[in-house]
């Protein structure tokens, strides 16, 4: 009997050792290939500088769409076509302006979805809140004919900055139909970041068809600060002017491009990011990086590993900022595609160096891809958990797609989340490539061994 399993456990080694030794020497070779060839840092600066910012339904989302387009076709993909998505359109108008009357201008931004002003704005007292709670306790006697200031602050103390991000971005979310409902003219929020600066920080806000619909800008966290204090001394009264409109819906696209695997083709590995920003900056972090790094996926394997088992498809999203209409068009169709769509990575928290990635997918499954950390720990990824996926690809869950999100260090990307200051110089080169070969790896893994059906 002794034999017998001494037999077996050499067999084992024999067979599985040479597995290991070629999946560590891949690893090393996609690693390679990004640091010594990789094209992602001249696609991002491409994009920040010969496109700029690109919110849905603009101008310069159009202009992105064909600039992805192109460097697809010129990076010879096997196959790169447009999904045809509607998606909504907002236009931010000239610059806002607003004043601490008898103190002086402040630094906002409206909103994403906002609504405007009148034309010679709004001249009210301001509200001092710091939560929904007190926002209740107020009233409609303390609020109405008022605007709102809601000074949630960012916490410090939680490591991963998205923790603090979910509690503080519903004020975003919701803050103006919540004040609205008891009177508010306009509401103020806080910007979401844990930084002291001058850059006021948009992003999506929701109208609630119980509520009657309100302005809404974020105020920089410095103009935060001065407006506190100036409230405590008695300076109250600030004045708003914003100019944005709601328009109809617009046609736009999904740019995708795919390698097709040549043992499995109907399998298939999704990776993206959203190829929309907001209308300020140049969206380089948010999510410009997550773009070329996805594209960088698709031309670093196949340099490093030739063309692989299963069909790897690059999918730039339209619409994450404010709609995920890219997202959703993008999982409708793969659900009559007759394709199946075993796993999807999006890269959608920064170019800063990778530390990993979260899984939104069983026990088991988040259980199969631990075995990853002894090629990855070389390169500094040891984070592998459950987690989100990401915003684009999580209509595919409902397929049963394991989803996967890469995680960066996220310390400096609130501060430039949604801002002016969200541009190519602070993205650093060698962080992008990493997370890039990060993400080709492990989907180079998937596409080589595929994926256990018990696990999914």
């Amino acid at each position: 009997m002794k034999r017998i399993i001494l037999s077996s456990l050499l067999f084992l080694t024999v067979s599985i050792a040479p597995a290991q030794s070629y999946d560590s020497l891949m690893f090393r070779s996609i690693y390679d290939e990004v640091l010594m060839n990789g094209e992602c840092y001249e696609w991002l600066r491409s994009l920040c500088k010969d496109v700029g910012h690109r919110l849905s339904g603009s101008p310069q989302a159009d202009l992105a769409v064909r600039w992805g387009q192109a460097v697809m076709e010129e990076a010879g993909f096997d196959s790169v076509w447009l999904q045809p998505v509607m998606v909504p359109k907002w236009v931010r108008g000239q610059k806002e302006y607003a004043e601490i009357m008898g103190v002086g201008k402040v630094d906002v931004l409206a909103l994403g979805g906002s609504i405007a002003t009148p034309t010679d704005g709004i001249l009210a007292e301001v509200v001092y809140v710091n939560d929904f709670t007190e926002l209740e306790k107020l009233g409609r006697t303390a609020i109405q004919g008022k605007i709102v200031f809601y000074n949630e602050f960012f916490d410090p103390r939680n490591i991963r900055t998205f923790e603090s991000y979910g509690q503080c971005v519903e004020y975003r979310w919701k803050g103006a139909s919540e004040a609205a409902k008891y009177g508010a003219l306009a509401v103020l929020v806080r910007s979401v970041t844990p930084a002291l600066d001058d850059f006021p920080h948009t992003g999506s806000m929701r109208y609630f068809e119980d509520a009657p619909k309100i302005p809404a800008v974020a105020i920089s966290t410095v103009d935060a600060e001065l407006l506190k204090e100036s409230i405590e001394a008695g300076n109250k009264m600030f004045k708003l002017v914003i100019f944005s409109q709601i328009l109809e819906e617009v046609p736009s696209f999904n740019v995708i491009g795919q390698l097709t695997g040549t043992d499995y083709p109907e399998e298939v590995i999704v990776v993206g990011g959203h190829l929309d920003s907001w209308d300020v900056g140049e969206g380089a972090h948010d999510d410009g990086a997550g773009c070329v790094q996805s594209m960088e996926v698709l031309r670093s394997i196949r340099a490093a590993a030739g063309q692989p088992k299963r069909t790897i498809r690059c999918v730039l999203f339209m619409n994450e900022e404010n709609g995920n209409r890219g997202g959703h068009a993008y999982a409708d169709w793969a659900a009559i595609s007759g394709e199946r769509h075993i796993m999807a990575f999006e890269s959608d928290a920064g170019g800063f160096s990778p530390r990993g990635f979260s899984m939104d997918a069983s026990d088991a499954a988040v259980a199969h891809f631990q075995q990853l950390r002894k090629w990855l720990l070389p390169y500094g990824i040891h984070h592998i958990e459950k987690g989100y996926g990401g915003t684009d690809i999580n209509p595919l869950k409902s397929q049963e797609t394991i989803l996967l999100g890469l995680n960066p260090d996220s310390q400096r990307y609130m501060d430039y989340h949604h801002t002016e200051n969200d541009t190519f110089d602070k993205v650093n080169k060698r962080e992008l490539e990493l997370g890039a070969a990060t993400m080709a790896s492990v989907i180079w893994w998937v596409s080589e061994y595929g994926i256990p059906a018990q696990i999914r």
